[in-house]
């Protein structure tokens, strides 16, 4: 018999929220069929972000759902609900509850901060590591006009305040958590956390920084199509043909 094709692959980002730093793993993903969610720079909560990804999500069609770093509860969230068509859920580079706890204590500070620039050096070395590409560099720079300061602070309260870990009992298919080996940003405690919460639950660790869609594509979508490949169906979990 022929094999299936693989389901669409929908790509929520990250903070930045704009998907444009997708395109090294889009340029790699030979044989997925994708498409990315990209969130208005005005949206900034979870609760907004998430009902701008519901509109977003294909109908009458099997996809996977892949949440990249500051995405990955609004994934988590959508996954709940158990959208028609759902086969899989993927977090990369994520969590489920603010992944740096100990930090919470400088969110009120934060809070009367004004919007700060980070500086560019800052990015590259907590995002993409040390030795970056320079095409990576590049791409970074032409994303940062799109990722307005206002933005990136309400994004960050809103991570200092997520905790969906009681969403993770509702997610009923299965669930693969990327990891990146040498992340600045997001701890191992954070996919350490999810494996508490979660009994079944896929872990691909790659080696690379923060951004391993960016700097290892090839290693994600290995992980990402082993994935696939065990799912128990390509068919919509409300399928009533089975």
């Amino acid at each position: 018999m022929p094999t299936a094709p693989p389901p669409l692959l929908v790509l929520l980002p990250g903070m930045d929220g704009t998907g444009l730093m997708f395109a090294p793993f889009l340029h790699a993903a030979n044989g997925f069929e994708t498409q990315v969610v990209r969130y208005p720079p005005e949206l900034t909560t979870y609760e907004d972000c998430k009902a701008f990804a519901r509109k977003a999500l294909p109908q009458g069609r099997p996809f996977l759902l892949l949440g990249e770093s500051f995405s990955g509860p609004i994934a988590i969230a959508l996954a709940a609900e158990r959208p028609e068509g759902l086969l899989g859920l993927i977090l990369c580079s994520s969590f489920a509850r603010n992944p740096r706890p100990e930090w919470l204590w400088l969110r009120p500070l934060l809070r009367l901060l004004p919007p700060l620039q980070l500086p560019l050096p800052f990015l590259r070395r907590l995002l993409l590591g040390k030795g970056a590409a320079e095409d990576l560099v590049r791409l970074t720079t032409a994303m940062l006009p799109h990722f307005p300061t206002a933005a990136m602070k309400g994004r960050t309260l809103a991570v200092a305040a997520v905790d969906h870990t009681a969403l993770l009992a509702q997610v009923q298919v299965p669930m693969l958590a990327l990891r990146a080996s040498q992340d600045r940003l997001v701890p191992k405690a954070a996919t350490d956390w999810l494996q508490a919460h979660r009994a079944q639950l896929d872990i691909a660790t790659v080696r690379g920084p923060h951004w391993i869609l960016q700097t290892r594509p090839e290693a994600c979508l290995k992980a990402i199509q082993t994935f696939v490949d065990l799912l128990p169906s390509q068919k919509p979990t409300t399928d009533k043909s089975r």
